[in-house]
């Protein structure tokens, strides 16, 4: 793993969510984003060399919807970029971790994505990025 490439932020309403943290962070959404398979709109905010990612369930079914009708809003991930995800993902399924996708799959912000269970990561949802290279 090469760094923490995103936390992301499970919320309501995104944007409501983006101008706190616009006014929180003292900069603007860089980038907003449908990901019609997750069922999230998604809006990313550069703090230095990190990002934070807000997701909003476009789904009432969607995996963003059902973490805050059972967490509420709030951190829902940690990403870490790595330099081969299907490398890095044959590694953890070798150490026992389980993940949730076979195979990555194309995620928000140009990159491809898959995540560990968080039930082997003490409750936190890991999730992998690699930049898309197409």
């Amino acid at each position: 793993m090469i760094r923490i490439e995103h936390i992301g932020i499970a919320v309501k309403d995104l944007a409501a969510a983006e101008e706190t943290y616009a006014r929180l962070l003292g900069t603007p959404c860089y980038k907003r984003e449908r990901v019609e398979s997750e069922g999230v709109v998604t809006a990313f905010f550069q703090v230095g060399p990190n990002k934070i990612e807000l997701l909003e369930s476009t789904r009432e079914d969607g995996p963003i919807a059902k973490a805050i009708a059972k967490r509420g809003e709030g951190v829902h991930h940690i990403a870490f970029e790595v330099a081969d995800i299907r490398a890095e993902m044959a590694r953890l399924t070798a150490e026992g971790f389980t993940l949730l996708n076979a195979e990555p799959k194309r995620g928000a912000d140009n990159k491809l994505v898959c995540f560990v269970h968080p039930r082997e990561a003490n409750g936190v949802l890991i999730e992998l990025t690699q930049e898309a290279r197409d």
